[in-house]
């Protein structure tokens, strides 16, 4: 009878697998340290990417911060701006962004032309690697000027500053640039002089 009972054993090499795996799949032992090895890589990541993206954000304010900071400035201007105020602007706004990367700055003062009716730029001056504006580029922009009467004068500040994150989680390398438009407060425009 034991003989029989080792055969059957002996030909039913599935029914001994469905055994184990169903005793395995009942057994409770160590189920925290499997779940700890599934979870603490995905908790590690969402961790990293959190921080990642926190960052981002972090970053895009400050330099959305530091554009209406040099914008607000060269507004209150009631003297001409020369090229010492312009890297005096472009340092602060390195400063303000603390940007590893090297940052560009373009100021440039815009007036309404009710006769031609068309937006003419006064005059326009860079900091970092990026060409002034012109009058066809400001004419092209048109769209993204506001409505103003006739010889009114605007401060057209643009800023960029590269980001780079600090972990790859999906998020790619890029320029942060910020446009922001000021009236000038103190006088009716701001003047360039070469000197």
């Amino acid at each position: 009878a034991a003989s029989d009972v080792y055969k059957r054993q002996q030909f039913r090499p599935i029914g001994s697998v469905q055994r184990r795996l169903k005793g395995f799949l009942r057994d409770e032992r160590a189920t925290v340290a499997i779940e700890g090895i599934i979870m603490i890589p995905m908790l590690f990541w969402g961790y990293v990417a959190m921080f990642t993206f926190f960052d981002a954000y972090r970053q895009t304010s400050v330099n959305v911060k530091a554009a209406y900071t040099i914008s607000d400035m060269v507004s209150r201007e009631t003297t001409p701006i020369n090229p010492a105020y312009m890297n005096g602007a472009y340092a602060l706004l390195e400063l303000l962004t603390r940007s590893p990367e090297p940052t560009k700055l373009r100021v440039t003062v815009i007036r309404w032309d009710n006769v031609n009716q068309k937006y003419k730029m006064d005059w326009s001056k860079t900091k970092g690697n990026i060409g002034a504006l012109t009058n066809t580029a400001v004419g092209g922009m048109a769209s993204k000027l506001p409505v103003m009467v006739h010889n009114e004068r605007l401060i057209f500040i643009e800023t960029w500053s590269k980001y780079s994150p600090p972990f790859r989680v999906g998020l790619q390398e890029q320029d942060l640039y910020n446009a922001v438009f000021t009236r000038p407060r103190f006088a009716p425009q701001v003047i360039w002089n070469d000197s």
